[in-house]
Protein backbone atom coordinates (compact mmCIF):
# COMPACT_ATOMS: atom_id res chain seq x y z
CA UNK A 1 0.00 0.00 0.00
CA UNK A 2 1.47 3.30 -0.85
CA UNK A 3 2.02 5.45 1.98
CA UNK A 4 1.45 9.00 1.52
CA UNK A 5 3.00 12.29 3.70
CA UNK A 6 1.37 14.62 5.66
CA UNK A 7 2.34 17.91 5.54
CA UNK A 8 4.01 18.31 9.09
CA UNK A 9 6.47 15.09 7.78
CA UNK A 10 9.49 15.89 6.01
CA UNK A 11 10.80 13.74 3.67
CA UNK A 12 13.86 12.07 3.81
CA UNK A 13 17.26 13.34 3.62
CA UNK A 14 18.37 13.14 0.02
CA UNK A 15 22.57 14.22 -0.04
CA UNK A 16 23.52 15.30 -3.30
CA UNK A 17 25.69 17.61 -5.54
CA UNK A 18 25.56 20.43 -7.90
CA UNK A 19 28.67 20.87 -9.61
CA UNK A 20 29.02 23.69 -12.00
CA UNK A 21 31.22 22.88 -15.13
CA UNK A 22 31.34 26.57 -15.94
CA UNK A 23 33.34 28.22 -13.02
CA UNK A 24 35.58 24.37 -12.75
CA UNK A 25 38.92 25.34 -13.97
CA UNK A 26 40.27 21.45 -13.72
CA UNK A 27 43.04 22.00 -11.10
CA UNK A 28 42.19 18.40 -9.56
CA UNK A 29 41.83 19.88 -5.87
CA UNK A 30 38.67 18.09 -5.44
CA UNK A 31 40.63 14.85 -6.63
CA UNK A 32 43.43 15.50 -3.97
CA UNK A 33 41.41 16.32 -1.26
CA UNK A 34 39.35 13.12 -1.84
CA UNK A 35 42.04 10.98 -1.95
CA UNK A 36 43.80 12.64 1.43
CA UNK A 37 40.20 12.12 3.05
CA UNK A 38 39.25 8.55 2.51
CA UNK A 39 42.69 7.29 2.15
CA UNK A 40 42.57 6.16 -1.30
CA UNK A 41 46.14 4.05 -1.81
CA UNK A 42 48.48 4.77 -4.63
CA UNK A 43 50.97 3.65 -6.52
CA UNK A 44 54.80 4.57 -6.72
CA UNK A 45 54.31 4.93 -10.45
CA UNK A 46 50.63 6.70 -11.46
CA UNK A 47 51.18 6.83 -14.56
CA UNK A 48 48.83 4.28 -15.59
CA UNK A 49 45.63 4.94 -15.43
CA UNK A 50 43.79 1.61 -15.78
CA UNK A 51 45.00 0.20 -12.50
CA UNK A 52 45.39 3.61 -10.61
CA UNK A 53 42.24 4.40 -7.91
CA UNK A 54 40.91 8.37 -8.11
CA UNK A 55 37.56 8.56 -6.67
CA UNK A 56 36.67 11.57 -7.71
CA UNK A 57 37.79 12.08 -11.41
CA UNK A 58 38.21 15.07 -13.55
CA UNK A 59 37.16 14.47 -17.41
CA UNK A 60 38.34 17.18 -20.12
CA UNK A 61 35.82 17.19 -22.68
CA UNK A 62 35.86 19.53 -25.88
CA UNK A 63 33.39 20.33 -28.36
CA UNK A 64 35.55 18.82 -31.05
CA UNK A 65 35.93 22.03 -33.27
CA UNK A 66 39.15 23.67 -34.25
CA UNK A 67 40.85 27.46 -33.35
CA UNK A 68 39.62 29.72 -32.27
CA UNK A 69 35.91 27.89 -31.42
CA UNK A 70 37.62 25.19 -29.82
CA UNK A 71 36.31 24.84 -25.98
CA UNK A 72 37.19 22.85 -23.47
CA UNK A 73 35.09 21.72 -20.29
CA UNK A 74 36.61 19.87 -17.15
CA UNK A 75 34.02 17.53 -15.37
CA UNK A 76 34.50 16.06 -12.10
CA UNK A 77 33.26 12.72 -11.66
CA UNK A 78 32.48 10.98 -8.45
CA UNK A 79 29.90 8.67 -7.73
CA UNK A 80 26.45 9.38 -9.13
CA UNK A 81 24.52 7.34 -5.73
CA UNK A 82 21.83 6.48 -8.35
CA UNK A 83 18.55 6.13 -6.95
CA UNK A 84 17.03 4.12 -9.55
CA UNK A 85 13.79 4.43 -11.27
CA UNK A 86 12.47 2.67 -8.02
CA UNK A 87 13.92 4.30 -5.36
CA UNK A 88 16.43 2.36 -3.70
CA UNK A 89 16.73 0.14 -7.17
CA UNK A 90 20.52 1.31 -8.57
CA UNK A 91 22.36 -0.85 -10.97
CA UNK A 92 25.31 -1.27 -8.38
CA UNK A 93 23.28 -2.33 -5.71
CA UNK A 94 20.81 -4.27 -7.88
CA UNK A 95 23.73 -6.79 -9.13
CA UNK A 96 25.37 -7.62 -6.04
CA UNK A 97 25.08 -11.11 -4.77
CA UNK A 98 26.83 -9.90 -1.36
CA UNK A 99 24.87 -6.82 -0.03
CA UNK A 100 28.21 -5.25 -0.08
CA UNK A 101 27.10 -2.09 -1.50
CA UNK A 102 23.70 -0.72 -0.42
CA UNK A 103 21.21 2.55 -0.74
CA UNK A 104 20.36 4.56 2.46
CA UNK A 105 16.86 5.23 2.27
CA UNK A 106 17.20 7.81 5.17
CA UNK A 107 20.06 9.26 3.30
CA UNK A 108 20.18 8.51 -0.13
CA UNK A 109 23.69 7.29 -0.14
CA UNK A 110 25.07 4.36 -1.53
CA UNK A 111 27.57 2.77 0.63
CA UNK A 112 30.39 -0.01 0.33
CA UNK A 113 30.68 -2.27 3.28
CA UNK A 114 34.51 -3.47 2.46
CA UNK A 115 34.21 -6.27 4.92
CA UNK A 116 31.01 -8.07 2.77
CA UNK A 117 32.74 -7.51 -0.27
CA UNK A 118 34.29 -10.50 -1.96
CA UNK A 119 35.33 -9.34 -5.49
CA UNK A 120 33.20 -10.69 -8.02
CA UNK A 121 33.59 -6.92 -9.57
CA UNK A 122 29.72 -7.37 -10.62
CA UNK A 123 28.61 -3.94 -9.46
CA UNK A 124 31.72 -2.08 -11.66
CA UNK A 125 30.24 -3.92 -14.97
CA UNK A 126 26.66 -2.53 -13.72
CA UNK A 127 27.90 1.56 -13.33
CA UNK A 128 27.60 2.79 -16.25
CA UNK A 129 29.83 6.06 -14.55
CA UNK A 130 32.71 3.66 -14.23
CA UNK A 131 32.77 5.47 -10.78
CA UNK A 132 34.42 1.82 -8.95
CA UNK A 133 37.64 0.84 -8.81
CA UNK A 134 39.53 -2.56 -7.77
CA UNK A 135 41.95 -2.70 -5.97
CA UNK A 136 44.37 -4.66 -7.14
CA UNK A 137 47.07 -4.57 -4.66
CA UNK A 138 47.36 -3.80 -0.63
CA UNK A 139 48.27 -0.29 0.09
CA UNK A 140 51.92 0.69 0.77
CA UNK A 141 52.53 4.10 2.54
CA UNK A 142 55.64 5.92 2.47
CA UNK A 143 57.41 6.23 5.62
CA UNK A 144 55.73 8.60 7.62
CA UNK A 145 52.56 8.92 5.91
CA UNK A 146 51.08 6.26 7.96
CA UNK A 147 50.83 8.82 10.45
CA UNK A 148 48.71 11.47 8.37
CA UNK A 149 46.22 8.77 7.28
CA UNK A 150 42.52 9.74 8.38
CA UNK A 151 41.10 7.54 11.66
CA UNK A 152 37.57 7.47 10.42
CA UNK A 153 38.55 5.57 7.16
CA UNK A 154 39.33 2.26 7.10
CA UNK A 155 42.02 1.61 4.52
CA UNK A 156 40.74 -1.13 2.28
CA UNK A 157 43.20 -4.32 1.58
CA UNK A 158 43.52 -5.94 -1.76
CA UNK A 159 40.37 -7.80 -3.50
CA UNK A 160 37.69 -5.79 -2.94
CA UNK A 161 36.27 -2.75 -4.80
CA UNK A 162 36.20 0.92 -3.37
CA UNK A 163 34.16 4.49 -4.28
CA UNK A 164 32.98 7.76 -3.24
CA UNK A 165 31.22 7.55 -0.23
CA UNK A 166 29.80 11.33 -0.26
CA UNK A 167 32.34 11.39 2.62
CA UNK A 168 30.09 9.53 5.04
CA UNK A 169 32.11 8.92 7.58
CA UNK A 170 31.65 13.24 8.33
CA UNK A 171 28.32 12.60 8.28
CA UNK A 172 28.13 10.05 10.91
CA UNK A 173 30.38 12.75 13.01
CA UNK A 174 27.99 15.68 12.37
CA UNK A 175 24.79 13.24 13.45
CA UNK A 176 26.35 12.01 16.21
CA UNK A 177 27.61 16.06 17.37
CA UNK A 178 23.94 16.92 16.69
CA UNK A 179 22.38 14.27 19.10
CA UNK A 180 24.73 15.29 21.84
CA UNK A 181 24.04 19.03 21.43
CA UNK A 182 19.83 17.74 21.33
CA UNK A 183 19.20 18.56 17.71
CA UNK A 184 17.59 17.27 15.55
CA UNK A 185 18.63 17.47 12.46
CA UNK A 186 22.23 17.99 10.61
CA UNK A 187 23.11 21.40 9.74
CA UNK A 188 24.05 22.19 6.04
CA UNK A 189 27.25 23.53 6.88
CA UNK A 190 28.10 20.60 9.38
CA UNK A 191 28.17 18.22 6.99
CA UNK A 192 30.17 19.21 3.63
CA UNK A 193 32.12 16.85 1.44
CA UNK A 194 35.51 17.21 0.95
CA UNK A 195 35.92 18.07 -2.46
CA UNK A 196 33.08 20.57 -1.83
CA UNK A 197 35.32 22.31 0.77
CA UNK A 198 38.47 22.12 -1.08
CA UNK A 199 37.38 23.23 -4.75
CA UNK A 200 38.73 27.29 -5.02
CA UNK A 201 36.56 27.88 -7.41
CA UNK A 202 33.41 27.23 -5.73
CA UNK A 203 32.22 24.97 -8.50
CA UNK A 204 30.46 21.73 -6.14
CA UNK A 205 27.80 22.67 -4.16
CA UNK A 206 26.68 19.99 -1.73
CA UNK A 207 23.54 19.70 0.95
CA UNK A 208 20.29 17.76 0.85
CA UNK A 209 18.20 18.22 -2.16
CA UNK A 210 14.75 17.35 0.01
CA UNK A 211 15.75 21.15 1.97
CA UNK A 212 14.60 23.62 -0.12
CA UNK A 213 16.81 25.93 2.38
CA UNK A 214 20.34 24.12 1.04
CA UNK A 215 21.69 25.71 -1.31
CA UNK A 216 22.00 22.86 -3.85
CA UNK A 217 18.27 22.31 -3.66
CA UNK A 218 17.73 25.76 -4.64
CA UNK A 219 20.20 25.04 -7.37
CA UNK A 220 19.46 21.60 -8.91
CA UNK A 221 15.61 22.45 -8.71
CA UNK A 222 14.30 18.72 -8.07
CA UNK A 223 11.22 17.64 -9.39
CA UNK A 224 10.44 15.37 -6.64
CA UNK A 225 7.50 14.34 -8.34
CA UNK A 226 8.74 13.30 -11.40
CA UNK A 227 12.28 11.21 -10.44
CA UNK A 228 14.04 14.55 -9.40
CA UNK A 229 14.59 15.62 -12.60
CA UNK A 230 16.06 19.24 -13.04
CA UNK A 231 13.77 21.91 -13.16
CA UNK A 232 16.32 24.03 -13.13
CA UNK A 233 17.30 25.05 -17.56
CA UNK A 234 21.15 25.36 -17.00
CA UNK A 235 21.07 21.84 -15.07
CA UNK A 236 21.52 18.20 -16.51
CA UNK A 237 22.38 14.62 -14.77
CA UNK A 238 24.92 12.29 -16.30
CA UNK A 239 23.25 9.84 -18.94
CA UNK A 240 19.87 10.81 -17.66
CA UNK A 241 18.18 8.58 -20.48
CA UNK A 242 19.31 5.56 -18.86
CA UNK A 243 17.19 6.34 -15.56
CA UNK A 244 19.21 6.04 -12.67
CA UNK A 245 18.32 8.99 -10.77
CA UNK A 246 21.85 10.37 -10.05
CA UNK A 247 22.29 12.58 -7.11
CA UNK A 248 24.82 14.48 -8.95
CA UNK A 249 23.61 17.60 -11.29
CA UNK A 250 25.33 19.32 -13.68
CA UNK A 251 25.08 23.00 -14.76
CA UNK A 252 26.31 24.47 -18.08
CA UNK A 253 25.24 27.25 -20.10
CA UNK A 254 27.16 25.89 -22.99
CA UNK A 255 24.62 23.55 -25.12
CA UNK A 256 27.33 21.09 -26.41
CA UNK A 257 28.24 20.26 -22.79
CA UNK A 258 24.48 19.46 -21.99
CA UNK A 259 24.25 16.85 -25.29
CA UNK A 260 27.72 15.61 -24.39
CA UNK A 261 26.25 15.02 -20.68
CA UNK A 262 23.50 12.71 -21.74
CA UNK A 263 25.28 12.02 -25.29
CA UNK A 264 22.48 12.61 -27.35
CA UNK A 265 22.35 12.57 -31.19
CA UNK A 266 22.76 15.11 -33.67
CA UNK A 267 19.30 15.60 -34.29
CA UNK A 268 18.09 15.49 -30.51
CA UNK A 269 17.55 18.76 -28.37
CA UNK A 270 18.64 18.92 -24.63
CA UNK A 271 16.62 21.70 -23.74
CA UNK A 272 13.30 19.53 -24.27
CA UNK A 273 11.38 19.09 -21.00
CA UNK A 274 10.26 15.63 -22.00
CA UNK A 275 13.07 13.19 -22.57
CA UNK A 276 14.53 11.51 -25.60
CA UNK A 277 12.35 9.62 -27.94
CA UNK A 278 14.35 6.00 -28.29
CA UNK A 279 15.80 5.46 -31.43
CA UNK A 280 15.61 1.85 -32.60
Amino acid sequence: MKQTQTHNQKPPQRYGMAIDLDKCTGCGACMVACSAENNVPFKEDETNKLLSITWMKVFRITNGREFPHAEVCYLPRPCQHCAGQHEGHSPCVSVCPATATDYSAQTGIVSQIYTRCFGCRYCMGACPYHARYFNWWDPVWPVGMEKSLSPNVSPRMRGVVEKCSFCFHRYQLARDKAYAEDKREVGEAEYQTACAQACPAGAIVFGDLNNPEHAVSRIAQPDRHDHYKSQNPRAFRLLERLGTNTKVYYLSDREWVRKAGDNYLADENPSASTPPKEHA
